[in-house]
């Protein structure tokens, strides 16, 4: 039985991987730091399947008694500080974690067992203000946030780590995901949580920022099949991950509303304050290697994935006894 070892398991996509590896048979072990370990609710109906064990990327000893400890076959690093917005009110931070983080993850591997292969949670922002639409493997980076910074530096330790030591290392370059798991703070969820609060009566208005950003959206439990598919390659390569379809916010609120009977402009406010300082205009990605190499397709389309998110929020409300009005929107940029 292959062990794998997901930094982040309590995340959207720790979640949906760890179900898929369950599916395949692996023995899987989730890190967690200490302070996230209230944050079980995306896991709880795997924690009688699943293995935890305490670390922290910011803390090298703790990687190399867990890698230790788990002696895993694979790592998947998605631990990361995730959410755009917030790097930039928390720069170095999300230097430490997102950068940082992944040299003192492959330093942990290369210290213990150099045979053990490394996936590393690599990210569209990366291209940012970008060079060439739509963007493949070999489009320059131009990032436009410190989270997207760095992950390009994540990106390139990963790349130097395999051509320097040897080691099976491996960047999944994915375009946006989303799911009903997938947190308040950010876009869709906001807008899929924000309609399900309008259509139940628990909210008069959905306060956004730039409504023309466009994206590739797609599904979380598509992409991470793509990152275990990544690691049974013979060789170690990166891969760009995306749908090839990208949408605008205002589409993705546009259908959200559509799906509970309700018109977007009467309900969307334009909220200044939502507007990145820098904001990334056209993220669409090629991902042709991806789906020649190893054979991945996504099966989630993207009015299928907004009705999905809407329909798991209003039942997620439902299920709770909330004053009529009284629930404030969570507050996030676009």
């Amino acid at each position: 039985m292959k062990t794998a070892l997901i930094t982040g398991i309590t995340g959207q996509d720790g979640s949906y991987l760890a179900e898929v590896l369950l599916e395949k048979g692996y023995r899987v072990v989730g890190m967690t730091r200490r302070s996230s370990t209230g944050a079980m609710e995306r896991i709880e109906h795997l924690l009688d399947r699943i293995e935890l064990v305490q670390g922290d990327v910011l803390d090298q000893a703790s990687l190399v008694a867990a890698i230790q400890s788990a002696q895993p076959a694979e790592v998947y690093n998605l631990a990361a500080m995730s959410f755009v917005p917030t790097s930039w009110n928390q720069p170095v931070l999300t230097g430490e974690f997102t950068g940082l983080g992944v040299t003192r993850m492959l330093e942990a591997v290369r210290q213990v067992d150099p045979s053990i292969r490394f996936y590393q949670a690599s990210s569209s922002e990366m291209f940012g203000k970008v060079r060439e639409i739509p963007q493949t493997e070999m489009t320059p980076f131009h990032p436009r946030s410190p989270y997207g910074v760095a992950k390009a530096y994540g990106h390139f330790l990963t790349v130097n780590y395999r051509e320097s030591f040897g080691i099976y290392a491996v960047s999944g370059i994915l375009f946006n995901h989303e799911s009903p798991r997938r947190g308040l703070e950010f876009v869709t969820r906001k807008v899929s949580d924000g309609v399900a609060r309008i259509h139940l009566g628990l909210a008069k208005e959905l306060r956004m920022g730039n409504l023309d950003s466009q994206r590739d959206w797609g599904f979380a439990g598509d992409y991470v099949r793509a990152m275990w598919a990544m690691l049974q390659q013979p060789e170690p390569d990166d891969y760009v991950i995306s749908t090839g379809i990208a949408h605008s916010v205002r589409d993705l609120c546009r259908l959200a509303f559509e799906h509970v009977g309700l018109d977007y402009k009467e309900y969307i406010v334009d909220d200044e304050r939502m507007h990145r300082p820098a904001e990334v205009d056209h993220l669409l990605g090629n991902s042709d290697k991806a789906r020649t190499q190893l054979g991945w397709e996504p099966t989630v389309g993207f009015e299928e994935l907004v009705r999905m998110m809407v329909d798991a929020d209003v039942a997620r409300l439902k299920g709770r006894s909330v004053p009529r009005f009284d629930v404030a929107l969570p507050a996030s940029h676009a």
